[in-house]
């Protein structure tokens, strides 16, 4: 009698036990959480996980986040939670979490939405708000792997002070290695909206992109596709991510 062959569990459907052993503020509403898991080098820069919660009497909450990080190796992995109102998951992480709580993690999820070096350039980014999460850990890839491919990043937040990742992404500008950063804000004085000069002024750096991604809200998204298309940038280079109703 020949006996069954198990059957392994693709690693993106399975749960994995993570460990908190970082905790930092980013911005007034923003923390970066640092996750010891199975996952942290199984993973392309863009992608996302999901979160899950269970409390002592087994009730459970799940979300999903971008992972901020790039592979490096540590045995950990980045995550970025943002305070919302009535936000179970990112209440906890808020409020709650402590280094050394532990949490479950599945994925990593979104191929279609990840870069790494050999997938070349240039690279056009774009970001709503907490939409720069997961552009921000394919610019650190960038720079661990591939600085020598030119890239930019549109970024639009509601001020300068509420704007992620900003000293660490104007060092990154400031590098000469080829990557410039476009940001507007939408509430500081004289703020604007994502506009044609601001791509125009994205694509005068970095010439015809090969790879875009866009990330953001649902009107964040289609308003930043409306403007590179009809700057010129094909349709069949364009990635987008969105969240929101």
């Amino acid at each position: 009698m020949s006996s069954a062959t198990p059957v392994t569990e693709p690693i993106v459907f399975r749960w994995h036990q993570a460990e908190i052993t970082v905790i930092a503020p980013v911005t007034p509403q923003v923390k970066s959480f640092r996750l010891r898991c199975d996952l942290a080098n199984a993973y392309r820069p863009g992608q996302h996980v999901d979160v899950r919660l269970t409390a002592e009497d087994g009730y459970q909450a799940q979300r999903s986040y971008s992972i901020a990080s790039a592979p490096d190796g540590s045995g950990t992995l980045e995550l970025m939670v943002e305070a919302l109102p009535d936000g179970e998951v990112s209440g906890w992480f808020s409020q709650a979490a402590e280094i050394g709580d532990r949490v479950e993690l599945r994925g990593p999820i979104g191929g279609s939405f990840s870069w790494d070096g050999p997938d070349g350039g240039p690279l056009l980014l774009a970001a709503g708000g907490s939409g720069v999460v997961p552009l921000l850990a394919m610019l650190r890839r960038r720079a661990q792997v591939a600085p020598e491919i030119p890239a930019a990043l549109i970024y639009s937040a509601r001020t300068r002070y509420e704007a992620i990742a900003l000293p660490e992404l104007e060092r990154l500008a400031d590098d000469g290695t080829g990557f410039s950063l476009h940001l507007t804000t939408t509430r500081d004085a004289g703020g604007r909206r994502i506009d044609a000069a601001l791509v125009a002024g994205a694509l005068a750096r970095i010439g015809q992109p090969e790879k875009v991604f866009l990330c953001g809200s649902n009107r964040f998204v289609g308003a930043a596709s409306d403007l590179l298309l009809a700057a010129g940038v094909p349709a069949g280079v364009i990635r987008t991510e969105r969240f929101g109703s």
